[in-house]
């Protein structure tokens, strides 16, 4: 039987492995990471529009900078967590974090 943080747990760590940039494998540093996450209580949905938002902000980023490296951990992701936590994102914006990312990488939905 499947707990709820273990469902937690495997959902926030499918979501990062389907990002752009990020690895195939997570780390038991993720693992513990996504822990900490469950622990805290950080909404899922929190934590999805911070994986759309820093995608965003990476592939939309202006072209004529350099390459950003990959990403490697999890913890990349937590300035922005914190932010959204601060202010949280409104459904409307999110909806159109998905679209203007559809064209550059398939959709980080939690459904």
């Amino acid at each position: 039987m499947v707990t709820d943080s273990q469902h937690y747990l495997e959902t926030v760590l499918a979501l990062y492995r389907q990002l752009p940039d990020t690895p195939s494998r997570h780390s038991r540093y993720d693992r513990r990471f996504a822990a900490q996450l469950c622990q805290q209580n950080v909404p899922l949905a929190i934590i999805e529009a911070a994986f759309l938002l820093a995608t965003a902000r990476r592939l939309l980023r202006d072209p004529s900078y350099p390459p950003l490296n990959p990403i490697r951990s999890l913890h990349y992701f937590l300035p922005v967590i914190e932010e959204l936590l601060d202010q949280p994102p409104s459904p409307t914006y999110i909806q159109y974090l998905r679209h203007k990312l559809a064209s550059h990488h398939p959709p980080v939905n939690l459904t």
